[in-house]
Order: structure tokens, then C-alpha cells, then sequence
């Protein structure tokens, strides 16, 4: 079974119907009451990140990923938690000083504080971060409206290039190479993109398994469909120049694998030219990619005037 079967079959029911749980379908836990926003997200190596060569940079990518979960929601976060298992080669002196100053410098760039955790031994290297936030409101899953359009932030496909490159899967300029890394440890998460979710997003949800597989969870609850247009989605000019000299990578496939982290939203077609206007102002790279159908059944993925067909497998999915 896959990870939405597990929780919606043996985790769900143990929710009791709070309001506040979102139905464990929306990756945060929100009180309104309380103003209380909470995320919760695990990482293990060969997983989430292929090693421990760069203790510095698995750090910044468990920790932005993390933020990531309520930023997307519109919440600002304050508050994180981190536990940590691993071993004397993982936790090495020098590595702990590599991690200690780079969430150092994370903390800096992103207002947040460190604020409990715990280590534990062990021969697998794993890391689970919890952000806590504070909010008025949030964005929800499963929000959007018949004829939404439907927006993605930054450039998607970066990161997955820079998977391949530290799985050795594709041989690059160092240039290059060193681009497509630090996209992969390093996702452009940006703080002003929650007052602006607030402002225009009728709903929303992070690209971390996939822009078709995330996309599809952002608006499953309600049966409705979307329209995307590949050509209308903007990639950087170094995965640009990449497609056009090997063409075994498609670009339907290559920004479709997740890890981005970038965000997927809906907005109502009357806030194109605000959207427009205060991403200028804000420095915010924001794409108009498709919109939303009345009917799932109806979803299609258009290369120029053809369809695309939209592969099962397109993406990333936890099968247990």
C-alpha cells in the first residue's frame, strides 16, 4: 500500500474527527483557536538524500524542506525541533561543527529558533524536524474553485537533475554540476511567499513528490480536474541548455520528479494582474501554468496541441 492508503485506513480513525488534524491530508496540524500551526516531516538516508558526504548541505535540505510545509500554508515559521539518529562517523566532531553552523546560518536567513529535540545511536543516519508557527489562518488543501488558475512558483526539474548528478547517474561540467547540487540541498524557499499565499491562493500544497502527484493531492478530495500546459512553464536556462543536448531526459518527466519544494497554488482568474504586479514588487518568480476542471476525468497534460499522457508512476510515492 502506498503512504495516503496507509494513514486514510489504519491512522485516520485515531484523529477522533478533530478539525485541527485537517484529516491528516494536509501535512499540517492547525488550531485556529490557538493559532497554533505544527509540521512534522522524517528524513533517512538513501531516502530522502543519498549520503552523509556533506553533513553541512543534508542539513540546510532537511531543514528548508521542513519549512517549506508551512510556508506553503501561508504561516510563518518560529519554533523547530530536531531529532537526530546516527553514529560516530555520522555525529564525527567535525561533522557536528558542519551541522551546528550551518543551522546557525539557517536560523539567521530564516527568523527561527531551535528549540528542543533529541539524538539517538544508530547505523542508519535519520533526521525528523518539527516547525511550529503561529497564524490567523492558513491555507488549505482541497480549496480551489472551477476555473482557478493554477500558478508554481521558481523552476521545477533543478533538483532532480542535482539528484543524479550524487547518484552518478549523468556527467556534467563542474559548473553545471555544482549548480544542479546545490538546487537539490539548498530549495529557494522564500518567507514573502506568506503574505502572499494569504492575499491570493485559494488553496495549496509544496512540490515535494512531484508537480503531477502533488498537484493531484492538493485537489483529490474534491473530483476536480486540471489543465496543464507544458509550454507554458518557464525552466532555468541551465536545464534548458541540458534537454537540448540530451535528449533522453524529457522535460515532462524531468519536472515532474519532485524535490523542488517550490509551491503550487490556485488563485480566481480576476487576480492575474494583482498576482503579477505584486510578485514584481516582491521579486517573487511566479509561473501561470494551466487551471483548474470541473472533472478529474477531464485532467490533461497539453505538449504544444497534444496530449500528454500522465503516467502513473510520474513522480515519487512511499509503498510500503
Amino acid at each position: 500500500m502506498n503512504e495516503v492508503q496507509l494513514i486514510d485506513k489504519y491512522l485516520k480513525r485515531l484523529t477522533k474527527k478533530n478539525s485541527s488534524s485537517q484529516g491528516l491530508n494536509d501535512d499540517i496540524f492547525f488550531d485556529k483557536s490557538q493559532k497554533l500551526a505544527i509540521s512534522i516531516d522524517t528524513y533517512v538516508e538513501k531516502v530522502h538524500f543519498p549520503d552523509f558526504k556533506s553533513p553541512d548541505l543534508v542539513i540546510k535540505k532537511i531543514l528548508r524542506s521542513s519549512l517549506s510545509d508551512l510556508i506553503c500554508k501561508g504561516v510563518k515559521p518560529k519554533y523547530y525541533f530536531l531529532s537526530a539518529s546516527g553514529n560516530s562517523k555520522s555525529f564525527s566532531k567535525k561533522n557536528l561543527k558542519k551541522i551546528s553552523n550551518s543551522l546557525s546560518s539557517e536560523q539567521k536567513r530564516f527568523d527561527i529558533e531551535l528549540s528542543g529535540g533529541d539524538t539517538v545511536y544508530s547505523s542508519v543516519n535519520s533526521f525528523t524536524c518539527c516547525v511550529v508557527g503561529f497564524s490567523n489562518k492558513i491555507v488549505k488543501r482541497h480549496n480551489s474553485k472551477i476555473g482557478d488558475d493554477i500558478y508554481i512558483t521558481g523552476c521545477l526539474g533543478d533538483s532532480y537533475l542535482g539528484l543524479q548528478v550524487l547518484k552518478k547517474k549523468i556527467s556534467l561540467s563542474n559548473d553545471l554540476k555544482k549548480y544542479f547540487i546545490s538546487k537539490f540541498y539548498m530549495p529557494a524557499i522564500d518567507l514573502n511567499m506568506v503574505d502572499f499565499l494569504q492575499k491570493f491562493a485559494n488553496t495549496s500544497i509544496d512540490i515535494s513528490d512531484g508537480l503531477v502527484i502533488d498537484l493531484k493531492k492538493m485537489i483529490n478530495h474534491q473530483k476536480h480536474g486540471f489543465l496543464i500546459k507544458l509550454d507554458d512553464i518557464k525552466i532555468s536556462k541551465q536545464l534548458k541548455n541540458f534537454l537540448t543536448k540530451n535528449n533522453r531526459f524529457k522535460i515532462e518527466n524531468t519536472i515532474c520528479n519532485g524535490e523542488d519544494y517550490e509551491i503550487i497554488f490556485t488563485s480566481h482568474k480576476k487576480n492575474r494582474s494583482s498576482i503579477k504586479k505584486y510578485a514584481k514588487n516582491k521579486n517573487l518568480k511566479i509561473q501561470r501554468i494551466g487551471k483548474i476542471l470541473k472533472k478529474l476525468q477531464d485532467s490533461r497534460i497539453l505538449k504544444g496541441n497534444k496530449k500528454f499522457r500522465i503516467n502513473k508512476n510520474l513522480g515519487y510515492t512511499h509503498q510500503f
